[in-house]
């Protein structure tokens, strides 16, 4: 009788090993803003870039982007965390240079005009954590509006003749912020 208790126990043991193993394997499901990027140039193929962000693409579903990016207070640019900035080279955001390295990119949303903000915050959820001291650069730029609406924020890049311009745009707002080289 001991034999068949160890067995049954063992087996017992190994069940719960395997199932515990399974449980770990569980993915989770696809959210509801999904990450994604962009940089220049956005030729997969040239690997040359001068800038790059991720950030999380929030989408409208019926509300106002007043209430998901309240005119007036600092905004993690996206949904979920904060979007990530990359520069690859110095450029300069009005009238500061910025070095090529990793920062945080945040804006003040407005109705005529939304403030860009540079901060040296990493890794880090939303706008709450966002501290004024941690600024490397700012700008305000006007916002236009676009001739069709989108239901997910966006950001796409766009040479210009003294850099690149980030465009932002959600619903009908439009917002371009000019990086110079």
């Amino acid at each position: 009788m001991k034999t068949k208790s160890i067995i049954t126990t063992t087996a017992t043991a190994f069940i719960m090993l395997i199932s515990l193993n399974m449980n770990a394997q569980d993915f989770a499901k696809m959210d509801k803003s999904p990450m994604d990027g962009a940089s220049f140039p956005s030729n997969y193929k040239e690997s040359n870039k001068l800038i790059k962000v991720i950030y999380g693409r929030p989408q409208l579903n019926g509300r106002s982007i007043e209430k998901l990016a309240p005119n007036g207070d600092v905004w993690r640019t996206g949904a979920n965390e904060a979007v990530e900035l990359t520069l690859y080279t110095t450029m300069a955001l009005g009238d500061t240079k910025i070095k090529p390295g990793t920062y945080t990119f945040y804006v003040i949303p407005g109705e005529k005009e939304w403030t860009a903000i540079i901060s040296t915050d990493l890794n880090v959820w939303g706008s709450y954590f966002y501290k004024q001291e941690n600024d490397v650069a700012r700008i305000t730029v006007p916002v236009t509006e676009g001739k069709e609406s989108l239901e997910a924020f966006s950001i796409a890049f766009e040479e210009s003749k003294d850099g690149v311009h980030m465009h932002m745009g959600w619903g009908t707002i439009r917002v371009a912020v000019p990086f110079v080289k």
